[in-house]
């Protein structure tokens, strides 16, 4: 149990926005979560306002230099540089490359920052022995350490606020039906099988859609606005599809939603039957979601990111019948381009009822461990009592 009263009270988070939204998420969400203690100072640097403002639309209303929202000081990073007085924890998040201003102002202070770097989700091996090693900075007297997300124990767990599946729960339980009237296209027949789709630019959306719009069941597609839109739309045989319109083809449907901030796309996610996913933060809330998914990877020269795509299906797979992990696998991988989706599809359908069950095992499994605010918490802790 970390020593909560040695822990530091300011931190800053750096975020250079690569994927749009996914980065950024998972930024806004931490800073939030290490915000809950109000003792705690948290400062979160952005370069890209625009896709911040649509995630967490109380920021477009600050001063050209950021402001405060829900105990979170958001800031912009900007060139030149402000002088600001660095942070008692300084997290790079992604790869990204703090200023090297404000690295010098980090060096210059009598007790160095702790310096996190902050990595990307992965379940591949290699994980857990790179979890928490250290670099020392080349020239300067600074040292940062790696801190890697993950879904097992020697890992930095994953972001997960407190009361989030109890809120959940009581969302499925007493005001699904609700919101799915309020937001889905009207007289849906009861049996519908309610889809989100949040992906990239996906090629074998066509096939599949002809395949949903021929099938015997009633499939509704909740598409939030982003790159699979045009997709959608050409799945439809129309030019575009707007924010509110509705597109009809067969047994198939399609409501287009705004873009909304995380909390409605969380209740977006509670309310289907089936998540479409993409990158990293909708990724992990569609696992606390506790519904099926499917995960379009971010892909990577070479086709890396299939390695990083079988090493989670080996994880999240590992309870699951042959029967259902392998249409599991098959769809997904089908959905990264290897593979006939429209093909793969009706196994993975049929298998939907047992994947339903095993996402609901799976989240109260993660859920029994720390998150990753704990983890963070328990290594700031050791790096205090290793330095005092």
């Amino acid at each position: 149990m970390a020593d909560f009263h040695a822990l530091p009270r300011s931190w800053e988070i750096f975020c250079q926005v690569v994927d749009n939204f996914g980065d950024i998420g998972v930024c806004l969400r931490l800073a939030r979560a290490l915000a809950t203690d109000p003792a705690r100072e948290v400062r979160l640097w952005v370069d890209d306002w625009q896709a911040l403002s649509r995630l967490c639309p109380g920021a477009a209303g600050l001063p050209a230099e950021g402001g405060k929202v829900e105990g979170v000081e958001l800031r912009r990073w900007r060139s030149p540089f402000p002088a600001v007085e660095p942070a008692e924890v300084v997290i790079e998040a992604f790869a990204c490359e703090l200023p090297p201003s404000h690295l010098q102002a980090m060096a210059a202070r009598p007790q160095p920052p702790q310096w996190i770097n902050l990595e990307y989700l992965s379940a591949e091996d290699w994980v857990a022995g790179c979890h928490g090693l250290g670099s020392p900075h080349p020239r300067l007297g600074l040292a940062k350490r790696f801190f890697f997300p993950g879904f097992t124990a020697d890992t930095g767990g994953l972001l997960r606020e407190s009361g989030l599946l109890a809120a959940r729960d009581v969302f499925q339980a007493a005001e699904r039906a609700a919101w799915l009237a309020a937001t889905g296209p009207a007289g849906q027949p009861d049996d519908t099988l309610w889809i989100s789709l949040f992906a990239y630019e996906q090629p074998g959306l066509a096939a599949l859609a002809e395949h949903w719009a021929q099938g015997d069941r009633p499939v509704c597609l909740l598409v939030p606005e982003g790159r699979v839109l045009a997709d959608v739309a050409a799945a439809f045989g129309r030019p575009r599809l707007e924010v509110g319109e509705t597109a009809r083809r067969g047994a198939l449907s399609a409501r287009v939603l705004p873009f909304t901030d995380q909390a409605g796309y969380d209740r977006l996610l509670w309310a289907c039957d089936l998540n479409l996913v993409r990158g990293e933060d909708s990724f992990v809330r569609a696992q606390w979601a506790a519904r099926p998914l499917a995960w379009h990877i971010y892909a990577q020269e070479e086709e890396a990111h299939f390695h990083k795509l079988q090493a989670f299906l080996d994880l999240y797979g590992a309870d699951l019948q042959t029967p259902a992990l392998q249409a599991l696998t098959d769809f997904w991988l089908a959905w990264n381009g290897r593979g006939d989706t429209a093909a793969a599809w009706p196994i993975f359908a049929a298998a939907l009822p047992e994947l339903a069950r095993h996402a609901r095992q799976w989240s109260a499994r993660q859920a029994r461990l720390p998150d990753l605010v704990e983890r963070l918490l328990e290594l700031c802790t050791h790096s205090v009592k290793a330095n005092g």
